[in-house]
């Protein structure tokens, strides 16, 4: 039986209804599960339990500092050789973003992960598409944002999903590989040309005094994370590209322009911003 981690967060469902939708008998695992999902608390290792799982499927455990991320890997990975898991399929962040402010969790994971002892595949994911469009600012007269006229190789969820679940499906055949899975670079600039409206570059320095002063519910690791983000894509680190992705789904990927423009749009509903188009 496949179990997906995380499966109450945005990948972890989509790569669970994913599984689904091909006939493959996988379980949902969350910190708050709902109906039909086992309860999966990695900070809790005692109540850890992966009994009957063949392939575990872990979506990155984030939102904490670096060394509560990683403990909380190293005890699923634990757990899992503890409950004789066969194989491991992690998500991990892209080769290109070993300069981002989350990098080392996922690094040192894939290093637990490789000692574990058990097979593996690594998943490299790209930042999503959806992510690039929220993190799009509306004003009065268009679109802002601190990314410049850089570009992200930007992946749609869905796509990361459905790569997910075809390995998952088939680990052997994707054992000891770590695939690249980033997607068609994509600018803000784009962005504001599909929503036919104007954009604007922020400075970096105005774009982390905002993050530090000036958004709400940001957690403290958070401001750092999203800053790293920006100067990533605006000095051309991100947008690098590889043919992983279509080859292992064996389709063309979705349209991250797409989805991005998808995002941005719908919180301009949000934002109560009504700009004049270009």
């Amino acid at each position: 039986m496949i179990l997906v981690t995380g499966a109450s967060g945005n990948l972890g469902r989509a790569t669970l209804a994913a599984l689904r939708t091909r006939g493959v008998v996988a379980e949902g695992g969350s910190r708050t599960p709902v109906e039909g999902m086992r309860r999966l608390d990695f900070d809790d290792f005692e109540s850890l339990d992966l009994e009957g799982v063949s392939t575990l499927v872990l979506i990155s455990a984030g939102y904490g500092e670096d060394d509560r991320v990683i403990g909380r890997h190293a005890s699923v990975l634990d757990a899992a050789v503890r409950d004789g898991v066969r194989h491991v399929v992690q998500t991990s962040l892209t080769g290109a973003g070993d300069h981002l402010g989350f990098a080392l969790a996922h690094r040192a994971t894939e290093r637990l992960v490789r000692g574990s002892g058990l097979p593996w595949t690594i998943l490299r994911n790209g930042l999503y598409a959806e992510l690039f469009g929220a993190l799009l600012t509306w004003t009065d007269d268009g679109l802002e944002s601190a990314f410049g006229d850089g570009a992200l190789a930007a992946v749609a969820r869905e796509d990361l999903a459905d790569a997910a679940a075809l390995v998952a499906a088939d680990p052997a055949r994707h054992s000891g590989r770590v695939h690249e899975l980033v997607g068609t670079p994509i600018t803000a600039a784009q962005v504001a040309d599909r929503l036919e409206v104007p954009y604007r570059t922020l400075d970096l320095g105005e774009y982390r005094h905002r993050l530090l002063n000036g958004t709400p519910g940001l957690l403290p690791f958070q401001p750092p994370m999203l800053a790293s983000i920006a100067t990533g894509i605006r000095h051309g680190f991100l947008d690098g590209t590889s043919p992983d992705l279509t080859d292992l789904l064996g389709r063309p990927a979705r349209d991250p322009l797409a989805a991005a423009v998808a995002v941005t749009s719908a919180t301009r509903l949000a934002s109560g911003s009504e700009p004049d188009p270009v």
